[in-house]
């Protein structure tokens, strides 16, 4: 799981980090700081950021079905502010207009819908990138994963092995937060740098509504167990908001530093969180402030350097 994860964290880091390095595609709302986090410090507001474009949803062996985004509600406002919804709601948006046949259900010791079958087969799954990305193998909940503009987004036939692996992580995760009243607690929370390291367990993790665009209030991210970490005096930390990186569009905070050491160059802390024995590997390209939390058994912000650190 963890070297999977790795390799996966690695190759997107090259790619995002080649892309800092030029200055002129660089379009960050603010400098980050200039020597560590001496504080606690978040630049820039999220704006601007509803999905608006049509896009475009392929389905295994079905078709391509065009869509537009205001006409996509959610069935998780209890994560999603209006104008915003996951791929989920991209599946009932077809079944609504005719275009596919879905059978679902909501799994409450899951914590998430279920598909029974897409036009009478069962086992479905889906493969998206968010724009300047490329394919990988996804852990997240479907219907906690936003839609943003520029995404490919497509579902696909899977195992019933696959699905029957996940399903048994999300009802331990469930179990976990109903047997801390609801609360998240995670229960070892690890940052690495090549010259420290820090563990911290059983990090009560609150939210901070960092994202208030999109998320409802008190919706909780991987962002958050930073903040709360800060919050707690253990850590400082700065985040910042990127609207691009080079050509993709981003709208998204990055960690930018915690404690005395800050991106720079090719150098950059990025993370991964989930169960210990995940086979399927714990790292996707989803940055912290949008992936909503369960409750995860680890979350793990790891420092890497794939060239000069400027």
């Amino acid at each position: 799981m963890r070297k999977n994860g790795l390799a996966i964290t690695a190759a997107l880091f090259t790619a995002v980090l080649a892309l800092f390095s030029g200055c002129e595609s660089f379009e960050g709302t603010g400098p980050p700081p200039a020597d560590g986090c001496p504080g606690d410090s978040i630049v820039g507001d999220p704006h601007d950021t509803k999905p608006k474009l049509p896009n475009v949803v392929h389905v295994q062996d079905v078709g391509d079905f065009g869509f537009n985004p205001a006409d996509v509600a959610t069935v998780r406002p209890d994560i999603f502010n209006q104008g915003y919804f996951s791929l989920f709601d991209l599946l009932v948006h077809l079944d609504e207009r005719g275009d596919i046949n879905l059978a679902y259900h909501f799994d409450e010791d899951m914590d998430t819908h279920v598909i029974d079958s897409l036009n009478g087969e069962p086992s479905w799954w889906y493969q998206v990138w968010y724009d300047g990305g490329w394919p990988e193998q996804s852990v997240h909940r479907i219907d906690y994963y936003p839609v943003k503009d520029k995404m490919h987004i497509s579902f696909q036939k899977v195992e019933e092995d696959y699905l029957d692996q996940r399903y048994d992580i999300w009802r331990t995760e469930v179990e976990r937060r109903r047997a801390n009243d609801r609360a998240i607690i995670v229960p070892e929370v690890r940052i690495r740098h090549f010259t420290d390291e820090w563990k911290f367990h059983d990090v009560e993790v609150t939210p901070h509504n960092l994202r208030y665009d999109m998320f409802r209030e008190g919706v909780i991210t991987a962002a958050d167990v930073i903040m709360s970490l800060g919050d707690a005096g253990d850590i400082t930390y700065s985040m910042l908001w990127y609207e691009n990186i080079g050509d993709a569009e981003i709208k998204n905070y990055y960690v930018e530093c915690i404690n005395d050491f800050k991106h720079s160059g090719m150098c950059g802390f990025v993370y991964e969180l989930g169960e210990e024995d995940d086979p399927a590997g714990n790292h996707i390209h989803v940055t912290p402030d949008i992936r909503v939390l369960m409750s995860p058994e680890y979350v793990y912000f790891f420092w890497i350097e794939l060239g000069p650190c400027e």
